[in-house]
């Protein structure tokens, strides 16, 4: 059974850039990514044929809809994708891959489009939160015949715990904007509020590293025009990401709600002190005693000065929160993707023979 990978069909950015190679810089393209890390030799679904050095990009009118699943994280036009691939009677094996919260839609429309492709196709979550949205589309949102017969399944994505990090604080204490775009729903309204107030108060370096279409946004703009912040486009390389994460002294995370927080994870993995908003979704990265979970603003800023000017002790603080151990390695032990990975491709397996 050949695996094909869909994505990026509900966005204005190409799937390759004018290099020649697959563009990596948005949250869709890291999770087809690392599907395709799961299943060497799978193909992705685009508008025109093409051989890239990461991938091969085939036509949905190319496949063989009998011998191929298509699996999809443009999880609203599953049906469409059905309907192109049923058109000689062929019945198309179609699986959703819901990687980001359904919630980040909000016309009707949409949430009818996606009850019925929850409905009809088995779809996979990025973790238990996801899945929860998921389920409640469908509640309401598909006719009861339709919901029975919904197959949901999920698993918190997780983080590579095999990659060597070691952490070390420059004399200016970096942070970092954790985050590609300046989303609404990222409130980077409220991040700038808590890192312009620290940095008048001490030296710090601000950090964003964003997509293309981020940077001229006017909270990007806004931001970049500080004296003490670095707004600039992301990282090239994995190497070079995990270097400059390995020497963040803190984060501040405003997200009003992420389906994982992938960054989020990555950053106190690499051991930077994570300045987390008191909400559901934070508080299942971490332990339940963690030191640095704030309820407004204020917090927020006191935490991230004492993270900025005493990092051993906000350090010695989330070490404690484990019991006494290293945060670090209590991050690597409970967000290893090998656990999203066996667990997928169990579903996929259970669902499809694959």
């Amino acid at each position: 059974m050949r695996i094909a990978v869909k994505y990026g069909a509900l966005s204005t950015a190409p799937l390759v850039g004018p290099d020649g190679h697959a563009v990596t810089e948005s949250g869709q393209a890291t999770m087809a990514r690392r599907l395709l890390e799961l299943y060497p030799g799978a193909v992705v679904v685009g508008n025109e044929a093409q051989l890239t050095p990461e991938f091969e990009i085939v036509t949905l009118g190319s496949l063989d809809p009998e011998n191929t699943l298509v699996i999809n994280l443009d999880v609203l036009d599953s049906v469409c994708v059905f309907q192109r691939l049923h058109r000689g009677g062929a019945e198309p094996k179609i699986m959703n891959f819901q990687w980001i919260n359904p919630s980040t839609y909000h016309h009707p429309v949409n949430f009818a489009a996606l009850g019925l492709s929850y409905a009809f196709f088995p779809t996979f979550c990025s973790g238990e939160r996801t899945a929860a949205e998921v389920r409640e589309i469908v509640s309401r949102w598909a006719i009861p015949s339709l919901a029975n017969r919904a197959r949901i399944a999920s698993s918190e994505l997780g983080i590579d715990a095999s990659r060597p990090v070691s952490h070390s604080d420059l004399d200016e204490p970096i942070v970092l904007y954790p985050a590609i775009t300046m989303d609404a729903r990222k409130q980077p309204g409220e991040f700038f509020k808590i890192v312009a107030n620290v940095a008048r108060r001490t030296p710090i370096r601000v950090v964003a590293r964003l997509a293309p279409s981020a940077l001229t946004t006017t909270p990007a703009l806004h931001l970049a025009t500080q004296r003490w912040s670095k707004v600039t486009p992301l990282l090239s390389s994995q190497d070079d990401y995990w270097t400059e994460l390995s020497r963040t002294t803190a984060f501040v995370a405003t997200a009003v709600e992420e389906a994982y927080g992938l960054q989020y994870v990555e950053a106190m993995r690499a051991g930077a002190i994570g300045i987390l908003p008191n909400r559901p979704w934070a508080k299942r990265l971490v332990p339940d005693t963690y030191p640095y979970l704030y309820n407004t603003t204020a917090e927020a800023e006191e935490m991230l000065y004492e993270a900025v000017t005493n990092p051993q002790l906000a350090s010695d603080k989330v070490d404690e929160a484990v019991g006494g151990g290293h945060f670090t390695s209590w991050i690597r032990e409970h967000h290893d993707r090998t656990r999203f990975d066996q667990a997928f491709k169990a579903k996929v397996n259970e669902w499809f023979a694959v």
